[in-house]
């Protein structure tokens, strides 16, 4: 028998008292189960550093609520201009413990020349679990272009004649010359490209079939850019298209290394795991800022 403000009552009548009981003498119920999100890795660009992505977090932050962003803090500034084998080691190992973390997988946000260093990732790490790959307006078939990260670099250069420091040996230290890749020395290009060449499988190498193993392991490749990017030289770079020797642009479908699928392209076309999401109206540095950009091509890839 139990007491209820002095009334004793049977077990039984309590359940005929419980709709009239005060709240919170019942018990609560469970909370609403959220889904979990795969961590997100975020590499930087040429200058740039992790202070560059606030904006990229506070979005993320907001519609994903608990995901375990990292923006990788390494190569900030002017070590950017590092070769881009010595980032790849070096980004390599600071997302292995974060993948070995995360069974399920892991998302990758790359910007500007982090999307090159990404893919290189993709190709070298023989387990990694990356889910999306989203390439930021990143020149994956090279640069071709006078900016100003060029003037300042190489002040006394123009695109027509910069191929004589960048096929050298000497010039090959610098990031930037890692992908540069001058359509009317393409025989010069193929046999100097220490970093690009050899990740799109233009040169034969002994790794190039573990290479593209790797490579198509990736869920899915986002690719983002547009013609109002202002660097990325032609703009269709961020997708794969590139200049011929006349400088007219060829797309991806139309190159080389996509019809003889040297590194997973045509392969990751044909499963449905390329999305293209070209954004008119975006500079080069506004990419990871801009809201509408962040929701209609990133957002939905977060999973």
């Amino acid at each position: 028998m139990l007491g209820l403000g002095g009334l004793r009552l049977p077990p039984a009548g309590i359940l005929l008292l419980l709709p009239f009981l005060p709240p919170l003498l019942l018990p609560a119920a469970p909370a609403p189960h959220r889904a979990s999100y795969k961590p997100v890795i975020v590499v930087h660009g040429l200058f740039d550093s992790s202070y560059s992505f606030r904006h990229l977090l506070e979005y993320i932050n907001e519609t994903h609520a608990g995901t375990v962003v990292t923006v990788l803090d390494l190569f900030d500034g002017r070590e950017s201009l590092r070769p881009l084998w010595e980032q790849v080691q070096g980004f390599g190992e600071a997302v292995a413990p974060i993948m070995a973390k995360a069974p399920e997988g892991v998302h990758l946000i790359c910007y500007s020349q982090g999307g090159l260093v990404c893919r290189a990732l993709l190709s070298v790490m023989d387990e990694h679990n990356v889910d999306s790959f989203i390439s930021l307006s990143s020149p994956q078939m090279g640069q071709y272009g006078d900016t100003d990260y060029l003037k300042w670099l190489f002040p006394t250069s123009m695109r027509s004649n910069l191929y004589r420091i960048c096929y050298s040996p000497w010039g090959q230290e610098f990031s930037i010359c890692n992908y540069w890749h001058d359509p009317h020395h393409d025989d010069l290009y193929l046999n100097a490209s220490s970093f690009l060449a050899l990740i799109n499988g233009e040169r034969d190498h002994p790794n190039a079939t573990a290479w593209r193993k790797n490579f198509l392991r990736v869920g899915r490749l986002v690719l983002i850019g547009g013609p109002d990017d202002g660097v990325i030289t032609p703009w269709q770079s961020s997708f794969f298209g590139f200049y011929d020797a006349n400088e007219t642009v060829l797309e991806m479908e139309e190159q080389a290394v996509y019809l003889r699928d040297s590194f997973g392209l045509k392969t990751l076309l044909a499963r449905g795991a390329i999305v293209r999401c070209p954004m008119a109206g975006i500079s080069h540095t506004a990419w990871h800022s801009n809201r509408t950009l962040y929701e209609t091509c990133i957002e939905p890839w977060l999973s």
